[in-house]
């Protein structure tokens, strides 16, 4: 039976990747025309949409394994 649990490489693997979400967004945010900072900015869209991304990730590496076949 395999133990298959997230370690360091994982975290560290996420933490990267949500890392670079940031300032990808960062950047992006800074050359929206005023109206589209305003929505990034002044709305929760930002947070919405990295708290789905971080979910989505944990969920992925958290899941069980698939069955063999």
């Amino acid at each position: 039976m395999s133990d298959r649990r997230p370690g360091l490489r994982e975290v560290l693997g996420v933490s990267a990747i949500m890392l670079a979400v940031v300032a990808v967004a960062v950047v992006v945010t800074a050359v929206l025309p005023a109206g589209g900072q305003y929505i990034v900015l002044r709305t929760p869209l930002l947070i919405v949409v990295l708290v789905a991304g971080t979910a989505g990730v944990l969920w992925r590496i958290t899941r069980p394994g698939r069955p063999e076949q």
